[in-house]
């Protein structure tokens, strides 16, 4: 009778319910603890249920990795070691697995009981949004949220304006849905490629009072908007500032996709927070001059953009808090985070393809 209880009580701990018999390396959280969890900087969002059902709705600025899939810690692996990964499923039964194999990975795991049932039982609210965003907080304390849309395609919102980086609807089978989103307040474009620059997208996001910044290329084909060269700077109406800087290829070969002086790669300053939106470009000697960034977005394909030691080798010139490689197709980006970690870099990978 007794090793019969002795076993129940083991099942029960690998359900989640309880952790009084068998030894665990990860912690338990209630809902409740769990949402107060979660609002902590240094604490990642994981959902570790399938697409389809983290489509039909999860938590807020989660991430989404199946635990079911073959290659889950293969793309795990991307996640922050010196960040708490907070992990949620349908019930506590997936995401303890998940949390155990997190833990003997050497990473500290809070795992939702009940998972995102009992959470919702709870009325707390879930999103349809299957963006993937990271939030960073201004000097002031406000919040930046970065939305993770394609390849060059990022959203930007902070205090009630919406910025978009080189909008783009349709890329091989990926397509945004710009409709869905409120109208820009600003859109930054930094050159003509068709991965970058998207007339149809410019037309669904702007309203009256929507402001484009470019390069004179773009402004030309468009007709409208404040044309930036490099080295240009710019204050927007509300109170953060632009600088366009230099994006183009070095290797002679490549010369001809983005000739130097052509394009533009952005610096935004955002109460405080430094974003580097690099463009179209190799390693150049000017990444050396750009200083005190806190979050880049550094290109990674050949032969238009950076191998990935280049890319590496950018990262190190810039330095920036966190990083995260885009624009990178086919490209295998799954090792920089590794390769920056001595650098104090993170890099995160997003769905950048």
């Amino acid at each position: 009778m007794g090793n019969m209880k002795k076993m129940i009580t083991c099942l029960l701990a690998a359900f989640g319910l309880t952790t009084g018999c068998c030894q665990q390396n990860f912690e338990n959280a209630d809902p409740e603890r769990f949402a107060e969890l979660i609002t902590h900087a240094d604490v990642v969002l994981l959902d570790v249920r399938t697409a389809a059902e983290f489509e039909e709705g999860h938590i807020e600025n989660a991430l989404n990795i199946d635990v079911k899939r073959g290659d889950f810690m293969e793309k795990a692996k991307a996640l922050p070691k010196d960040k708490t990964i907070a992990v949620y499923c349908r019930s506590g039964r997936r995401s303890a697995d998940a949390a155990e194999r997190l833990a003997a990975a050497g990473y500290k795991v809070v795992n939702m009981v009940g998972g995102i049932t009992a959470w919702k039982d709870g009325g707390r609210p879930v999103t349809t949004d299957t963006y993937e965003v990271d939030v960073f907080q201004t000097k002031s304390g406000k919040t930046v949220k970065i939305y993770a849309l394609m390849h060059a395609s990022i959203r930007i919102a902070y205090d009630g304006k919406e910025i978009e980086i080189d909008p783009v609807l349709k890329l091989r089978d990926r397509t945004v849905d710009y409709a869905a989103m409120p109208k820009a307040d600003y859109i930054f474009v930094t050159h003509e490629h068709q991965d970058h620059f998207d007339q149809k997208a410019l037309a669904i996001l702007t309203k009256e009072t929507t402001r484009l910044i470019t390069n004179k290329r773009c402004g030309d084909m468009v007709g409208y908007g404040k044309i930036m060269a490099n080295g240009d700077m710019g204050k927007m109406e509300d109170g953060f500032t632009v600088e366009a800087v230099p994006a183009y290829n070095t290797t002679e070969a490549n010369k001809k996709f983005h000739p130097k002086g052509r394009d533009n790669g952005f610096i935004l300053t955002i109460d405080g927070l430094r974003i580097y939106v690099a463009g179209d470009t190799e390693d150049i000697p000017e990444m050396a001059s750009i200083k005190d960034i806190d979050v880049a977005f550094l290109p990674c394909n050949q032969p238009y953009t950076m191998t990935p030691d280049q890319l590496v080798n950018a990262a190190k010139m810039v330095k920036p808090k966190v990083l995260f490689p885009y624009h990178y197709g086919q490209t295998d980006v799954s090792g920089i985070p590794e390769l920056l970690k001595a650098d104090g870099i993170e890099a995160r990978i997003r769905h950048y393809e």
